[in-house]
């Protein structure tokens, strides 16, 4: 399933998530930008190794991707799901929470796989936590979504959505714990991050949260 749009409107111009937006995508075109050597040595020295764990990488793991698919889908999503939370918190809490939750994405998976040499790149920890905020605060919204196979466009209510996209991390989480048990290689997407980052939107947008931004006389035109 591909979101392609939600049906709640922006009460606010969502500068945050703009900025956020044109962020990843500078630092992308970069990274386009170089040879495939540049590439590699660009993503170790920017990404989160958790062998060799800094704080630096810690932040700007968030803002390198592997791809052009990996790029575009964190985006997308961020675009999609981001600009309802921002105007649920305001700008600057919006890329508080963004910040905190991408970190205990990173840190989650770091604990999950601490003598990893393996880079970890991308928004997706953080951008969970974004979809765990919505999951909370827009039960009863509904996501425009595509679906490839057959090629269809439904509305589905983003509950069901984002419950089932949570269901499958956490599934795919058990099944490399499950490999690396057996002595399998780790696999190459960071589930627990997309894991714990929706765990701590979900806990985190409740107390970061503006209750007068929850009232409807505030939403009203």
């Amino acid at each position: 399933m591909i979101p392609i749009k939600d049906v709640i409107p922006s009460r606010t111009t969502p500068v945050v998530t703009v900025l956020l937006i044109a962020a990843n995508a500078l630092v992308f075109l970069y990274q386009l930008g170089l040879s495939p050597e540049e590439f590699e040595a660009f993503v170790f020295a920017f990404g989160l190794v958790p062998a060799h764990f800094t704080v630096l990488t810690l932040f700007t793991s968030m803002f390198v991707h592997a791809g052009l698919g990996h790029a575009g889908g964190n985006l997308l999503y961020l675009w999609i799901f981001g600009d309802n939370i921002e105007d649920r918190l305001g700008h600057g809490r919006f890329l508080a929470f963004y910040l905190a939750t991408g970190v205990v994405a990173a840190l989650s998976q770091t604990a999950m796989d601490p003598a990893s040499r393996i880079p970890m790149v991308g928004a997706s920890g953080a951008i969970a936590g974004v979809m765990g905020g919505y999951f909370v605060l827009y039960p009863h919204s509904r996501v425009l979504t595509l679906f490839p196979f057959p090629l269809m466009l439904f509305e589905v209510p983003a509950i069901f959505f984002l419950g089932l996209w949570f269901v499958i991390q956490f599934v795919s989480g058990l099944g490399s714990l499950a490999a690396a048990a057996n002595g399998g290689l780790p696999g190459g997407v960071a589930f627990w991050a997309h894991i714990m980052g929706f765990v701590a939107g979900v806990v985190l947008v409740r107390l970061m949260r503006r209750p007068e931004r929850e009232r409807v006389e505030w939403w009203a035109p």
